[in-house]
């Protein structure tokens, strides 16, 4: 499965992104789809992700409320609104998936196919 992150720019505090994962190669409809970000001179975390079918959706507690996962099968994409952005969600934003992930969708070992990465840039 190929991952193709896309999206991403430089904001202002308050605005809003959409941020896209599409799929090429094999489709990942059958796969969770995690997100991840990784800010400069931190570690990558987990931020988001959602089950194969769309009924279970996991948000990391500094997003809630602010960051909507969604996909669209038909499309084989999945997507992560970004509303009320903030200066310190500025990172490197990441798609990942794989068929080990399962209920270990906080674990970045257990997503086997990466995206390369969108850039967020939230000024203050």
């Amino acid at each position: 499965v190929q991952l193709q992150a896309s999206g991403g720019g430089l904001v202002q505090a308050g605005d809003s992104l959409r941020l896209s994962c599409a799929a090429a190669g094999r489709t990942f409809t059958n796969y969770r789809v995690g997100w991840f970000r990784q800010a400069p001179g931190k570690e990558r975390e987990f931020v988001s992700a959602i089950s194969r079918s769309g009924g279970e959706i996991n948000v990391a507690d500094s997003v809630r409320g602010r960051f909507t996962i969604s996909r669209d099968s038909a499309k084989n994409t999945v997507y992560l609104q970004m509303n009320y952005l903030k200066p310190e969600d500025t990172a490197v934003y990441y798609c990942a998936t794989g068929p080990r992930v399962g209920n270990f969708y906080r674990s970045q070992n257990r997503y086997d196919y990466w995206g390369q990465g969108t850039q967020v840039t939230v000024s203050s």
